[in-house]
């Protein structure tokens, strides 16, 4: 099965990002279920390694990540992470432009 990355829609604009984090600096919370709030996007960029994505909702998919391909995270699908050993990465928040 082939896995298609989903897009941020076209008028997302980015308002935060997080510190970079790395496989013993990851917060916890990001390593199990969670999900963002509704209208809330995420993009999870790595700059160094790799980590594995997985979306857990409405079927579960995997996918790793590295600094060649990033992550985009759905508002309000759950999902988590797991950074490999040598990962470094940081996630970016999006809502979509208010007109």
């Amino acid at each position: 099965m082939v896995f298609e990355m989903k897009i941020l829609p076209a008028d997302a604009v980015s308002y935060k990002k997080t510190s970079e984090f790395t496989a013993l600096s990851v917060p916890s919370k990001l390593l199990h279920a969670h999900r963002t709030k509704s209208g809330v996007w995420g993009k999870i960029v790595v700059l160094e390694g790799a980590l594995t994505y997985r979306i857990l909702e409405p079927t579960v998919e995997e996918v790793l990540l590295s600094p060649d391909r990033f992550g985009v995270i759905e508002p309000t699908v759950k999902h988590e992470v797991m950074p490999h050993d040598d990962c470094r990465f940081y996630v970016e928040f999006y809502r979509q432009k208010i007109t």
